[in-house]
């Protein structure tokens, strides 16, 4: 059985970790699945990415049980990063649409990160974040470091690192973690798929502000000003731009084609 499944919804990719009996932990076919998942993304006519778990959690982080060698050899852990999840992430980051995440329930260790990628991260109030690592005597991964700082703060991502405590959704979101909180796992589905299909009906240009937030991380003032000049000459010659000056001039909606 299928660890990851997708499904096309009008111009929407859905993906979600399936292996509910675990909590949707991360093992070797799940990452193989995802890897296969990501391909079929890239050449589809996918606009937007919904990411989501099946069952009653998003992610519940690695499946420490999975991955145990059959001959009892560990190796070192940090290969399993750079040869498994570090390019799955890359290659997430790298699509050329927007992504949504919508927690359904515990997003724990690499499971966190997961949800964390998402442009717009959308939450039921039972979800949880969790930075399981320390619990085990390992360090955060899957970019946590990176992203966790950037959206929470110093001090809030050294203290959810080191005391590796439960992070509740309604607290997640006054952290800033959060973008849309839901009562249920099924509002939370029906709103996020709202706006994955808003976002999937928005001009291409979308995908790009994607493209220049992520650049900033790396880029001085006078790059950033210099790239976003840049990609507004493509897109001032794209289709999408025509029809959205021609829909403002005739006060109606934009009807977008993503060209």
């Amino acid at each position: 059985m299928a660890r990851m499944t997708l499904n096309f919804e009008g111009n929407v990719a859905v993906l979600r970790f399936n292996h509910p009996e675990v909590m949707n932990a991360v093992g070797r076919q799940m990452l193989g699945d995802l890897a296969e998942c990501i391909a079929e993304i890239k050449r589809s006519r996918a606009r937007a990415l919904l990411l989501t778990g099946e069952g009653r959690a998003f992610c519940a982080g690695a499946n420490l049980q999975d991955d145990a060698p059959a001959d009892g050899m560990r190796a070192p852990a940090g290969s399993g990063l750079r040869m498994t999840y570090n390019p799955l992430l890359i290659s997430l980051r790298e699509l050329p649409m927007p992504m949504i995440t919508a927690v359904n329930g515990a997003a724990a260790g690499v499971g966190m990160s997961f949800a964390l990628m998402g442009d717009i991260v959308c939450a039921s109030k039972n979800a949880f974040f969790l930075q399981a690592f320390a619990r085990i005597g390992l360090v955060p991964d899957g970019g946590s470091t990176f992203l966790l700082p950037r959206l929470a703060g110093w001090g809030r991502a050294l203290e959810l690192s080191m005391l590796a405590e439960r992070l509740p959704a309604e607290k997640a979101m006054e952290w800033g973690l959060v973008n849309r909180l839901y009562e249920d796992p099924a509002a939370l589905m029906n709103g996020a798929m709202e706006l994955a299909t808003r976002l999937a009906n928005g001009p291409r240009s979308i995908a790009l502000i994607r493209r220049l937030y992520w650049a900033t991380w790396n880029n001085s003032y006078e790059q950033q000003l210099e790239i976003e000049a840049q990609i507004q000459d493509i897109e001032g010659a794209s289709k999408d731009f025509a029809e959205g000056v021609t829909a403002f001039l005739e006060k109606r909606d934009a009807r977008f084609t993503g060209a």
